[in-house]
């Protein structure tokens, strides 16, 4: 099947473009990326996966992976410019101590103990050396991509990684200056020529500088005045390209250069426009690069050498995490996140294949052991994903620090307050104003420390155990306002308070409008809609800044809240489904109803029409 479509791409390229490799990745990993999120690997597995099946070891649809890599490896380059847009000087420059600090010392961590294990598996100290550098260089794409599908990113914990991955970019080039070094001389021209080169990278370096401040961004000015979309696109993957392309005629990383014209540009007006631009290709330009991974695992190397390879990916991978572990434990990090950032960096990376491929060509290494090193680290990328779900099971559960937080213990206030949002605080403000004295609770510690630098006395309670009430004085309460946002722990506070304190008033805090009958039905005296009056607030608003009248605005409003009110008696007194009565009610177009009915309306009437109908959302 496979040789039938190979000859008939043949044949197609014989007449044109041959589109049957382009449609093949495309519909791969249109398929397998969804397919693997569903069963929940992740999209990075779904690419290798999909790219594995394409390659020489699958069916072989792509013949020369390496053709595929190359081009692919654009989408490293411009994930790494988009990283340096988000990354401004003053940003570098509050995380030098985490990229220079924790960076450096994980780096030179890792690499001393990874160059020790090589020798212990019988390569030489220089190919030891080459070999444990090349996996300490963490895979930059795959880690961003698990942080970001999982909203880390801007974490603390996600902070210290990125940080630690910008370094491990940036010591790829003091890395290849090394195998330069290490290569087989010829004498001292040989060393000249390779104090010039350090000569030209620094140089160019400075001259993206000096174009990134000076330059760019009169030329983007100029180019946005031409008010041709295509033009900006155009001269945003310029920007990219270009600057990769000067790193990399001098001797340095084409990421590394992205990189550099990112953060060169992020304190630009013009800076979401660019990421905007350069997103797409970045998308399907980094896909296409897991794809052209997978592509490259030689299963038929991996099946003769099976036995230094599986020795290698697990001592590899174990070693460092022990190292990155270790680190992260000495420098005051709790063990879920050592622990969870041990095993997300615990792989190899893409700049592997840079430093192999050098050491390569450097005749430092010969090509069946550059297989062996590659195979080891597209292995340990596939693993990751694995290994992030096992970690899931093994993971202790994050635990709140109680430092500086006091349980409910003993309350005793007339009023009682559960639960410290964004509802509650402003909801206290009401009563404080009025002299009254609160007890208030609530099960974010976070949250009470915070609260404990503006003043206000905030205990740690879950107002949905019945001890937790108790503790906090309800049974001498005269008011109890819920104010937390989970529909079903307000729910069951509010039966609590029914079956165990029926005297005591409650007030509670609903999500939408079945919550709020499922409130009245538990027995609250009072429940408010979270969303309503802002909403009727914001809407009032609208119709005034449009011409209404002041005593316009108070006539609908107040129609607003009057049409609402008994359609949710009506609601309350329906057996039916709350939705079903809520759609009964709903009034369509004012237009198409008149038209139905042989009146014609004038504007103005449509507009009054409009205005008296209410068409509430299914759940507000």
């Amino acid at each position: 099947m496979a040789g039938e479509v190979i000859a008939q791409g043949a044949e197609a390229v014989s007449h044109g473009i041959n589109l049957v490799p382009v449609v093949a990745l495309l519909a791969a990993g249109v398929i397998a990326v969804p397919l693997f999120k569903r069963l929940g690997l992740g999209s990075v597995l779904g690419y290798l996966a999909a790219g594995l099946l394409l390659g020489p070891s699958g069916i072989g649809l792509i013949r020369d992976p390496s053709a595929v890599l190359a081009s692919a490896e654009l989408g490293v380059v411009m994930f790494l410019f988009i990283i340096g847009l988000e990354m401004e000087p003053a940003k570098l420059w509050a995380l030098r101590k985490q990229i220079f600090g924790l960076g450096v010392l994980q780096v030179a961590g890792c690499g001393a103990v990874l160059t020790g294990v090589g020798v212990l598996l019988g390569f030489s100290p220089v190919v030891s050396f080459i070999f444990g550098m090349g996996f300490v260089l963490t895979s930059t794409a795959i880690v961003m991509q698990i942080l970001g599908e999982r909203g880390e990113l801007t974490t603390d914990g996600g902070q210290k990684i990125v940080s630690i991955l910008l370094l491990e970019d940036l010591a790829i080039v003091p890395l290849l200056a090394i195998i330069a070094i290490l290569a087989p001389s010829t004498g001292d021209e040989s060393l000249l020529e390779r104090f010039g080169s350090i000569g030209i990278a620094l140089g160019a370096i400075g001259l993206l500088i000096f174009l990134g401040q000076r330059i760019m961004n009169p030329l983007f000015s100029i180019l946005a005045s031409v008010k041709q979309r295509e033009v900006m696109t155009a001269a945003a993957l310029l920007v990219v390209l270009g600057a990769a392309l000067l790193m990399q005629v001098s001797g340095l990383s084409m990421a590394m250069g992205a990189f550099l014209a990112g953060v060169l540009l992020s304190t630009s007006t013009f800076r979401h426009q660019l990421e905007a631009d350069v997103e797409p290709f970045r998308g399907i330009l980094l896909g296409l690069f897991f794809l052209a991974i997978g592509m490259s695992l030689d299963l038929t190397i991996v099946a003769d050498n099976w036995r230094i390879i599986v020795v290698a990916v697990v001592c590899y991978m174990i070693a460092k995490a022990l190292v990155i572990y270790g680190i992260a434990r000495a420098l005051k990090s709790d063990h879920r996140e050592a622990l969870e950032r041990a095993v997300l960096m615990s792989q190899g990376g893409e700049f592997a294949f840079v430093l192999y491929t050098t050491a390569a060509t450097a005749g430092l290494i010969d090509a069946p052991t550059n297989a062996i090193f590659t195979a080891t680290v597209i292995i340990s990328m596939a693993i990751t994903p694995f290994s992030i779900i096992a970690l899931r099971y093994v993971l202790p559960k994050a635990t709140q620090s109680m430092v500086g937080v006091e349980v409910a213990e003993g309350l005793n206030e007339r009023i009682l307050v559960i639960g410290f949002g964004r509802f509650g605080q402003i909801t206290s403000q009401a009563l404080l104003g009025q002299g009254h004295r609160l007890s208030i609770i609530d099960n974010d510690t976070d949250m009470i420390r915070v609260a404990a630098q503006f003043g206000m006395k905030v205990y740690y309670g879950d107002g949905a155990r019945l001890d937790i009430l108790h503790a906090a004085g309800a049974a001498n309460a005269d008011l109890v306002l819920i104010c937390i946002d989970d529909k079903v722990a307000a729910t069951r506070i509010a039966e609590l308070f029914r079956t165990e304190f029926p005297l005591v008033k409650v007030m509670a805090r609903a999500y939408d409008r079945v919550h709020a009958i499922e409130l009245i039905k538990a027995g609250v005296d009072y429940q408010l809609r979270e969303m309503f009056e802002s909403a009727i607030v914001f809407g009032g608003e609208a119709i005034r800044i449009l011409g209404a009248a002041e005593d316009e605005v108070e006539a609908v409003l107040d129609g607003v809240r009057e049409r609402d009110r008994l359609r949710f008696e009506g609601q309350l007194l329906d057996n039916s489904d709350p939705l079903d009565l809520a759609r009964s009610l709903l009034l369509r177009n004012a237009a198409d109803q008149a038209r139905e009915g042989g009146v014609d309306l004038a504007p103005a009437q449509i507009e009054k029409s409009v205005a008296d109908a209410v068409i509430p959302p299914p759940q507000t």
